[in-house]
């Protein structure tokens, strides 16, 4: 089997040996970085995170520090969400267009101050198109790579587990929101987020040095709890509706097609609006939707054209069985003419054709 040769292009993370010790089968490399895809199985994986409390290694979200006077000058231009509204100790999800419209990115926008602001983003240079932005427009901001690497934990045992690191005081942080706090002789950014429907936090360590010491007492203390380590589970987050940029999503969509218009909020003329004009008013000719697959499936590694009548409708980028709704889930790309509830279409794989049949709602 093929393995991916270390290089000073694709970095290991400050949890790498915690992972390596609880048996990782498998990685990705996202923003350069090492991410863990597999631990005893996709399928087992999915069912201990929906029952007990995983340790995640997702310091490959790495963040894009914006910071200076005209950091909310800038935040404003990059996204079309609004972001006046935004208030300390807050999270925004937040699309990133180019000037077409085109989706770049969909970081986590984290607020530390009115001058300064991370984005934790998802696989993609999105710093260089920042910074580009701030030399065309003379811009007194800097954008940088910060030392910090989120931890995700996940769960529903995650808010015992963080209480007995954290202290009570994460039992008060709401959904999407942040709280500073301590861990030995410093202090991390704590938020109530994550890349899963099964509740949990993230924390943004701040100083590669602390990455193991953190692993080791969220291990230590959850024990009982039945904690393993884990990652994003491509089952769980397909049944939940989590777009995967990249996959479901890229440069040539845009927000309206991935189901996004409700952060499409900004006054302001941001980068891409004239572009989105049509859609804001209009609607989309294509968006995302849940699918159901018919009969036997493999791995979906490279996207799946949707036919009808001989014509492309539409394509596939994520799919798997879920044993727990005992159906082969998916999102798909669709257009309109053939997204109502209730559609079938044909799915072309190399597995041969498939019946694919559009569904009112995602399962979470």
């Amino acid at each position: 089997m093929a393995v991916i040769m270390p290089n000073r292009r694709v970095r290991k993370t400050p949890f790498t040996s915690g992972v390596e010790t609880e048996g990782v089968k498998a990685y990705t490399v996202y923003n350069h970085m090492l991410l863990p895809t597999v631990f005893e199985s996709v399928e087992a994986d999915a069912a201990h995170l929906k029952q007990h409390v995983q340790v995640w290694d997702v310091a490959s979200e790495r963040q894009v520090q914006i910071k200076g006077p005209d950091a909310l000058r800038l935040m404003k231009m990059l996204s079309p969400r609004d972001m006046d509204k935004m208030q300390a100790d807050q999270c925004y999800y937040i699309p990133i267009v180019d000037h077409n419209g085109g989706m770049l990115n969909d970081p986590v926008a984290v607020k530390l101050a009115d001058d300064h602001y991370w984005l934790s983003v998802a696989d993609g240079d999105l710093w260089q198109f920042a910074l580009g932005m701030v030399i065309a427009l003379g811009l007194d901001v800097d954008v940088t790579e910060p030392d910090v690497s989120p931890l995700a934990v996940q769960g529903p045992k995650a808010i015992d587990l963080m209480a007995r690191v954290f202290g009570d005081a994460v039992r008060d942080i709401k959904f999407f929101r942040y709280k500073r706090l301590a861990f030995e002789d410093t202090s991390f950014v704590v938020a109530r987020s994550g890349w899963s429907k099964q509740g949990g936090f993230e924390i943004y360590v701040e100083g590669a040095e602390y990455g193991m010491p953190l692993w080791n007492a969220l291990f230590a203390n959850g024990r009982d709890l039945n904690v393993r380590a884990g990652c994003p589970n491509g089952i769980e987050r397909i049944e939940s509706g989590l777009l995967s940029f990249g996959s479901d999503m890229r440069r040539e969509n845009t927000p309206y097609e991935c189901g996004l218009s409700r952060f499409c909020n900004s006054p302001l003329d941001y980068v891409g609006k004239a572009a989105l004009v049509d859609q804001a008013e209009n609607g989309p000719s294509r968006q995302i939707r849940p699918l159901v697959i018919e009969g036997e499936i493999g791995p979906c590694t490279e996207s799946w054209t949707l036919m009808a009548g001989g014509h492309q409708v539409g394509q596939v980028a994520s799919a798997g069985y879920s044993p727990e709704f005992g159906v082969n889930v998916a999102i798909g790309m669709v257009d309109q003419s053939h997204w109502t509830p209730g559609t079938r279409i044909e799915l072309m794989t190399e597995h041969g054709m498939r019946w694919v049949e559009v569904q009112k709602k995602f399962w979470r």
